[in-house]
């Protein structure tokens, strides 16, 4: 343990942030591919109009993560600071609140949203035969939600006292099943959309099994009871304060989601939502360098918020930026270039329009100015202050996307979700500037 906070606090800085962000880049690419490979599996190997009802059930499961980004981000960023300031007494009891927080949160979201599901992908905008096809991957995607999110949570534990190659390759291993097992629940037990879920839920409990036997082992650098199921209200409080900026961050991107589906199809055609479907899920796959280095921020800066030493947390924020801009800009000019070779993987028998290419250029015009919206959302719970994460994610989702989801379409069609959501961006990053109190741009990054 204090070999690792040692290295955290006091060697050179860039060597920090080079080794706990580059497993995390690693990783979070690889599940970020993964969501890009298993739209590309399901339009393949079922079909366009499958791949139009999982794109309408997706928004949803990822409420499942929500919870899990509450609980990980949570206790991660606890861990983060309780390891700076010494504090093993709450160290000790946080395996044992984050495993209860998972089993209520999973039961709290999971029985209703199955029990409702067909409304609310009525809500996300399903008609006719998509209802039935989009809930039969939603309803599998709940059986296995305990195991989302709990998995994810102790993988963020993990990160959380820095040791992101051993996360790293936990997540590896997890995708690398889930890859391998789609085929086969699809193609060889006929599962279809579902038979994808099914393969994703095996691999996430392997995923959390692999957390659990790495804290029993005694891996970790601190003392812990992973077989714990008591809670305690100090942590709990803590976990849910921390955590909370991430999960609302996610349930606004849901609405956000599910306004745009509706607007689509409302004033759109289904080759619409298809497009929709597909350039929304490489956008998330061009954001997932950011969020690995987020990961690796996180750690970094709330070891060193703990510890006392403000400015090298300040200064961890500014490096953290600066590699979210030089990571992303090839994989956006790529983007930008060469559209129809995107399209062609995912549904190679259908047609790009020249109206569809001009849109998905716009809607990727702000990725290189993202990295300061993402990073913020890491740095501002690290150093204790997560109520300004949660004014980020309330301004951003409920303040300029709800109005521009409900009444550009009704004015400019379709194509203003596209220029809408470039233009908010802009001007979130520009908050997001003014909320960090623009001396951080002053700081010139030196060795430390």
């Amino acid at each position: 343990m204090d070999n690792r906070k040692d290295f955290i606090l006091n060697m050179n800085l860039r060597k920090v942030m080079w080794q706990t962000s580059w497993p995390a880049v690693a990783a979070i690419v690889l599940y970020g591919l993964n969501n890009f490979l298993d739209a590309l599996l399901v339009g393949r190997l079922v079909g366009p109009q499958a791949l139009a009802a999982v794109g309408l059930a997706y928004p949803l499961s990822q409420i499942v993560m929500g919870f899990g980004r509450l609980i990980g981000t949570g206790a991660s960023a606890a861990l983060s600071i309780w390891l700076g300031a010494n504090d093993s007494a709450k160290l000790k009891q946080l395996f044992g609140n984050l495993n209860v927080l998972s089993i209520t949160c999973a039961a709290l979201f999971a029985i209703p949203a199955y029990i409702f599901a067909e409304n609310l992908l009525a809500l996300m905008g399903a008609k006719g035969e998509l209802v039935a096809i989009a809930a039969s991957y939603f309803r599998v995607t709940l059986i296995g939600s305990v195991f989302w999110i709990h998995g994810f949570s102790v993988n963020m534990l993990i990160r959380g006292e820095g040791k992101m190659k051993t996360a790293a390759c936990m997540i590896g291993i997890g995708l690398l099943i889930d890859m391998m097992l789609k085929p086969i629940f699809i193609l060889v037990l006929h599962g279809g959309v579902a038979g994808a879920a099914w393969a994703t839920n095996t691999a996430m409990f392997i995923y959390s099994a692999m957390g659990i036997i790495y804290f029993a082992r005694n891996k970790s650098i601190f003392r812990n009871e992973w077989y714990s199921l008591k809670p305690t209200k100090i942590v709990v409080k803590k976990i849910i304060s921390l955590g909370f900026p991430e999960m609302l961050f996610s349930i606004m991107s849901v609405i956000q989601s599910m306004l745009i589906l509706q607007a689509i199809s409302r004033y759109g055609t289904q080759q619409d939502l298809l497009f929709y479907t597909i350039v929304n899920r490489f956008y998330l796959l061009l954001l997932t360098p950011l969020f690995g280095l987020m990961r690796g921020l996180q750690p970094v800066a709330g070891i060193n918020y703990g510890a006392g030493n403000i400015l090298r947390a300040k200064k961890s924020l500014l490096i953290a930026i600066t590699a979210g801009i030089v990571i992303i800009l090839p994989f956006w000019i790529v983007a930008l270039f060469f559209p129809n070779v995107l399209w062609g993987w995912m549904v190679p028998h259908v047609v790009l329009s020249a109206v569809h290419i001009l849109n998905l250029r716009v809607y990727l015009s702000v990725l290189p100015f993202l990295p300061v919206i993402v990073m913020a959302l890491a740095y501002f719970p690290a150093i204790n202050q997560a109520k300004k994460a949660s004014q980020l994610a309330i301004l951003r989702q409920l303040f300029f996307y709800l109005p521009a989801t409900l009444i550009l379409p009704v004015f400019f069609g379709v194509n203003s979700i596209f220029w809408g959501s470039a233009v908010i961006e802009l001007l979130v990053i520009l908050i997001t500037l003014w909320m960090l109190k623009s001396p951080i741009l002053k700081f010139r990054v030196k060795p430390i």
